[in-house]
């Protein structure tokens, strides 16, 4: 922090002793922006998720933020991932959120700390433990006692563990603001007078734990005071703070977009971005944090929705391996530094703006002192304008804005990118996965190991409690040898209503088909003619869970797994309605049972050596081999091109869910100019959303790496290969 910093340090020790209250130790704020021993700031923050990446990577991402002009990392905290039971903490390895706020203050940034402790962020339940689903009388993010308990509980104990730490600027530490809920505005309809009695006690809460500094709301624009509400979004130029003596601070503007299996992947033009936070800061805001700064990896189950992707790379200044990527990174380095050269007249000014023409403006900051910052705008999506200013002439190319810190000279130009584009590529690594095994699940022998029945279709996630993506419902179904589909040859078809978000169908052991819903409609209906047999045929639905929902109103009552109706129709007695027969359940595989993608499982399954060949398309399939690590230090991924959908495991770490689904999209050209959405610029279209599946450099050992990879669909494993990402960037 500075030598002005621990100097203010030992002195608030010093009067804490004394007993006397301190308040220039704490961070403020006023109309104008936050305020930091005795200074007001302009602050360029970005976010940076500690479990979606690795310690080791840690650092590096911090130093990479810095050096491209941040004051401020971002995380949310993570509370399925600290608290996996009631009372049972986990802060390790990549959940060791102690260690990385210290490297950030180590590296002289600050933090903006997200508690929440609900966190959307396309992570899995909304950031929410599935145990928290299940406490008696809860209902989830309102004015429901057993919930504001839990809430409390884990808050109070993150904020202890700061202060525990000396973390908060208060007493020394990097973390200047925290978060308290997030975006519940757009919920908050639904909750009506309920709703609004849990923001006050969310906001009343967090202010009483007595951090020494702010606390933000964001999208949520009846935060009471002293909470600071915030703006999300592509743009926030229109956002004003709910009260005129608070700051304007946008903590979530998007960088790009996070990508769904089967959905396309999107770029955000640089340009675009630029001239957001320009706009942003010549309207008069101070405090700006790019989501994603460093978007990263959902490793295991962590992504929620459902369906989305593995890859959270959100086409991030730094890529989903800690690459920069070019141009975004350069050039809102460049925009950074100009907007800190107007720093002085933009925290002490408003700005008078001045009409130029009809899509033209100025915003001129001029201080006391003499000092004088403009930002000159051309909104026009068609044409570049020439304009007068300050007795001189300016060229503005179309949907930009120059920014001139000394109400003169042009320093920066959001639409003129200086950088070349990174050029990508997936090298091969030359190394051989070597002695292939494969295991397959025994389907037909499911029932007899399922130690559940009842009578009907039960809820998927009650039965699971998320501790695996897969759930078995079997049954049974008589076929009278007289029937007559057996003679005709017109098979009957079978008919399975899903709550999402995928299932795999098998009559008397053998595949018969599958079906998935999407993101935008997760509910499906699986409809294939069967093959039965006279006699008992036994019906086997493997439920396939994508993630568990992160968003929406009361998103813990949603339904996941076969609810039904199940309905056999072409028999003789016209259909046969099968929702309320006896079922038998069971949770997870048996491979997850024996957990066969760790490297210290007990064998107890007969694994078969030798060729893939007879393997390629079975499903439910096992296959492990081992591997030596590449040289050098090159970001490394598998390729799984060659495969269906499954999870991947390596040395027992889990790199998480592959789909190689085909992405739709509208992938034509894409244009910085006019205002951003999602629906813009997308690629990919055609190929795979997800084809190369992040391998941390620190999971591996020098040799003999164990991979373990489980197919759901078939696959040809003898393809998958291990490659190095390489980034020139010219």
């Amino acid at each position: 922090m500075g030598a002005t910093s621990a100097s203010q340090f030992f002195l608030c020790i010093a009067m804490v002793f004394l007993s006397v209250k301190v308040t220039q130790c704490s961070v403020s704020y006023d109309r104008k922006a936050l305020i930091i021993d005795g200074q007001r700031r302009i602050l360029l923050s970005g976010s940076i998720h500690y479990p979606r990446s690795t310690p080791q990577m840690w650092e590096g991402l911090i130093q990479k933020a810095k050096d491209g002009g941040l004051d401020a990392i971002d995380t949310y905290v993570f509370w399925n991932l600290h608290e996996p039971s009631p009372g049972n903490y986990n802060f390790e390895g990549r959940y060791d959120l102690v260690r990385f706020i210290k490297l950030v203050k180590k590296a002289g940034l600050y933090v903006n700390l997200r508690i929440g402790p609900y966190i959307c962020g396309e992570w899995n339940f909304g950031g929410f433990p599935v145990w928290l689903k299940y406490v008696p009388g809860i209902s989830f993010r309102t004015d429901n006692e057993p919930f504001k308990q839990a809430m409390q509980k884990f808050t109070q104990k993150i904020v202890q563990m700061m202060k525990d730490e000396y973390l908060f600027e208060s007493q020394g530490g990097p973390i200047i603001l925290s978060q308290i809920e997030n975006e519940y505005e757009p919920e908050s309809k639904s909750f009506g007078s309920a709703g609004q009695a849990y923001v006050k006690w969310a906001a009343n809460m967090a202010v009483g734990l007595d951090t020494g500094v702010p606390w933000v709301m964001c999208k949520e624009y009846d935060a009471p005071d002293p909470v600071i509400n915030t703006c999300n979004g592509f743009y926030c130029d229109y956002f004003s703070p709910n009260k005129p003596y608070k700051p304007t601070l946008w903590t979530e503007a998007w960088t790009g977009w996070f990508s769904d299996f089967g959905g396309p992947n999107y770029l955000r033009p640089v340009e675009d971005l630029a001239l957001a936070v320009a706009r942003f800061i010549q309207k008069g805001g101070s405090f700006v944090n790019y989501y994603m700064y460093q978007g990263g990896t959902n490793f295991g189950r962590t992504a929620g929705g459902p369906f989305i992707t593995t890859s959270y790379d959100y086409d991030a200044p730094i890529d989903e391996y800690g690459l920069i990527r070019q141009p975004k990174y350069d050039h809102l380095k460049e925009l950074h530094k100009a907007i800190k050269s107007c720093e002085k007249a933009l925290v002490t000014a408003d700005p008078n703006v001045i009409a130029l023409g009809s899509y033209e403006q100025a915003h001129v900051f001029t201080s006391k002192s003499g000092g004088c910052a403009a930002f000159l705008s051309n909104y026009n999506t068609r044409s570049d304008a020439r304009v007068a200013f300050n007795n001189m002439h300016y060229d503005l190319p179309r949907w930009s804005i120059s920014i001139l810190p000394d109400c003169q000279n042009v320093a920066f130009n959001t639409a003129k990118v200086r950088i070349k584009t990174s050029q990508v590529q997936m090298l091969p690594t030359n190394v051989k996965l070597q002695s292939w095994e494969t295991f397959t699940e025994d389907v037909y022998s499911v029932e007899d190991e399922s130690p559940m029945t009842a009578n009907g279709l039960l809820e998927q996630l009650n039965i699971t409690r998320d501790t695996s993506d897969y759930l078995w419902y079997t049954t049974s179904v008589h076929i009278n040898s007289a029937e007559s589909f057996l003679h005709r040859g017109k098979l009957p078809t079978l008919s399975v209503q899903s709550a999402g978000h995928g299932m795999r169908v098998f009559i008397n052991g053998q595949l018969s088909g599958s079906a998935f819903g999407t993101r935008q409609n997760r509910r499906f209906t699986f409809t294939e003619n069967i093959n039965l047999h006279p006699g008992m045929n036994k019906i086997s639905i493997l439920s396939i869970a994508v993630g568990l929902p992160n968003i929406g109103p009361h998103f813990e009552t949603w339904d996941t797994g076969v609810l039904g109706p199940v309905v056999l129709h072409g028999l003789d007695e016209g259909q046969r309605d099968l929702t309320w027969q006896k079922w038998s359940y069971k949770v997870g595989l048996k491979g997850e049972v024996n957990n066969l993608g760790s490297p210290n499982s007990i064998p107890s399954v007969d694994w078969i050596q030798g060729s893939l060949a007879a393997q390629k398309q079975h499903p439910l399939t096992w296959y492990k081999a081992f591997f030596d690590a590449p040289e050098g230090d090159d970001p490394l991924a598998l390729d799984m091109g060659s495969m269906g959908k499954g999870q991947v495991w390596i040395n027992g770490q889990s790199i998480g869910r592959y789909w190689t689904a085909s992405a739709n999209g509208n992938c034509s050209e894409c244009s910085y100019v006019g205002s951003f959405r999602q629906t813009k610029c997308h690629f990919g279209c055609g190929n795979p959303t997800q084809q190369w599946y992040h391998v941390p450099r620190s999971w591996l050992k020098s040799t003999q790496n164990l991979l373990v990879v489980f197919e759901e669909i078939g696959g040809d494993a003898s393809k998958i290969s291990l490659v190095k990402r390489s980034v020139t960037n010219n």
